[in-house]
Formats: structure tokens, sequence, C-alpha cells
């Protein structure tokens, strides 16, 4: 179905409305996907939210490092909640359609999470580096109100870059197609729709997203560089086994987060192919968030135990 823009314009043809492209004209395919998603939805806010509760609600979780991994589920509710549920409308519903208004409000959440998750990632690994480099100074160091203050300013960068960015990317001129070949409001996709030569926008969006996306990344790689320098000079195998058990967990997020975000955001415009980067966006917006609260339980038994004492607290309720 081709959407006529024509009726979507105002008297200065200016766009006003958007509408997502089929991910496919075979009905079958798209309920699939639909059922795909939607499952991979709901174990990522079954397992998020859970993770929240379980370390919110258990004093022996009360740490710095469960304290990001928190907000991180926090982080990965409202990501997935940004996007999903108008992306499962799209696949299954004639209403494709979206105002310019709700595209720039779904733009600017998907962009404050994530970004805000980009600088998150930074502060856990600043974490790890105190609790492993400087264990002796850790318990001062990383105090209740510095773990606020990191958790805030994370918050804090994702909120002003993603204002920052919706508001210059929807400054410009929109005269048609209206047609978006993506799953969300994106900042890519949505650039291409706009009017005139782009390149000097495409230039800016490029260099705010190599500054948000490296700049926490480099971050993370030096903190992990002096790691494995402090695991590498423990004298027993037990102590680096157990320094590096500590970190393996949010080594592997942050390689699923940024391989599929680099790959999407970072490579040149000449590369992008619609269907890779609908294909890569699942990868960030669902699989990703779907996994972390697997791998993070999987491998931390205190998260495992507290998840435990969780569940069992519902069913006491329940059966009363």
């Amino acid at each position: 179905m081709t959407f006529n823009c024509s009726l979507w314009q105002d008297n200065s043809m200016s766009v006003k409305r958007f509408a997502f492209a089929r991910f496919s004209e075979v009905t079958e395919q798209c309920f699939l996907l639909f059922t795909l998603i939607l499952l991979m939805f709901l174990a990522s806010l079954t397992g998020n939210a859970l993770i929240a509760t379980a370390i919110w609600t258990n004093r022996v979780l009360h740490t710095p490092m469960y304290f990001f991994l928190a907000n991180l589920s926090l982080l990965e509710i409202g990501y997935t909640c940004s996007v999903i549920p108008k992306m499962l409308q799209s696949l299954v519903s004639e209403a494709r359609g979206i105002s310019r208004e709700g595209c720039a409000t779904q733009m600017f959440f998907f962009t404050f999470f994530g970004i805000s998750e980009c600088c998150l990632l930074a502060a856990m690994a600043f974490d790890r580096y105190m609790a492993i480099c400087s264990p002796l100074h850790y318990a001062t160091r990383m105090s209740r109100g510095v773990c606020v203050h990191l958790a805030m300013v994370s918050w804090g960068v994702g909120c002003m870059v993603s204002l920052g960015q919706t508001n210059y990317i929807f400054s410009l001129d929109f005269c048609g197609p209206c047609e978006i070949d993506h799953f969300f409001c994106d900042l890519p996709p949505i650039l291409a729709l706009a009017c005139g030569d782009t390149s000097h926008n495409e230039a800016a969006v490029f260099a705010v997203a190599i500054l948000c996306i490296s700049s926490p990344f480099l971050l993370i790689i030096a903190a992990y560089g002096r790691i494995l320098a402090a695991v590498l000079s423990m004298p027993s195998p037990e102590g680096r086994q157990k320094a590096l058990s500590t970190c393996s967990s949010h080594l592997l997020v942050v390689t699923l987060f940024y391989g599929s975000g680099s790959v999407t955001y970072l490579r040149p415009k000449a590369s992008h192919s619609p269907g890779i980067d609908k294909l890569l966006a699942l990868s960030y917006t669902v699989v990703t968030s779907m996994l972390n609260p697997i791998i993070y339980s999987l491998r931390n038994k205190e998260v495992k135990a507290a998840l435990r004492r969780t569940l069992g607290k519902k069913k006491v309720l329940a059966h009363r």
C-alpha cells in the first residue's frame, strides 16, 4: 500500500503525518514477527521488572553494583516501551500512521533511554574499576551519594542530548515522501525524509552519535584495561577468577549493546540498508533488552537468590 502524502500535508506542503512501511506484504510473515516480538517484549518487561524489584526489596543487594543494575533495568523497560507497542501495532494493523508530534515524542524517548544507557554502562564500568583496583577506598569513593550522582548524570545527559537531537531533526522541513522505511522513528530513516540537501545535518547527527556512543565506550575500555592489569598482578588464580567473574556479565551486556548500536549509527551512510537496519533495530531494542536480565540472573548467585525470595513473597501473597 502506497500512502498519499498530499493528504497529510498542510498549506505549506510540510508533512504533518508519517507512516511506517509494511514489513512484508505476506500477512502470515507479519503475524509471525508480531508473535515473536510480543513474546520477547513481555519477557523483557517481566525480566527487567523482576530484577529491579528484587534489588529494591532485598537489602543485601543495596550496593553500588546492584544500584546501577536496577537503573539499567528501568532504562531497558523505558527503552522497549518507547518503540515496541507502536511497532507491534504497525505489524498487524493498517493504522500505521503516526503524527509528526508523535514521531518526535517517540524519537525523544528512544534516544533518551539509549544515550542514558550508554552513560550508565560507563558508570558501571567505573564501579567495577574502583571495586577491583581500589578495594580499600571503595566504600568511601562509591558512597550512595556518588552513585546517585553518577546515575543522575547518566539520565541527565541522555535527556539533554535527546532533546537537542529531536528538536534539531524536527526543525527541518518534510515535504514528502512520508513513508518511514523502518519499525519506529529512528534518526537515520527520519532524516532521510527531510527536504533538500541534508548532508550537513547528517554530519552533525553523526558527530553527536560518535561523541555520545564512543566517549562512554572509550571510558569502559580504559576502565577494563586497568582492571585487566590489576587482575593479572593478583598472586592467586582464585582471586583472579573471582575478580573477573564480577565483570563478565557487564562485559557481555556492553558487547551486545554497543555491538548492534555501533553498527547501526557509526557505519558510513553508503553501507546502510533498510533490511539490515531493521534487523539491527530488533536486536538492540528487543533481543538485548530481553537477554540482559537472563545474563545477570544466570551468572550471579546473589541476584538468583534475591529473585527466588521475591517470587516466594509473591506466591505467599497470592495464596492469602
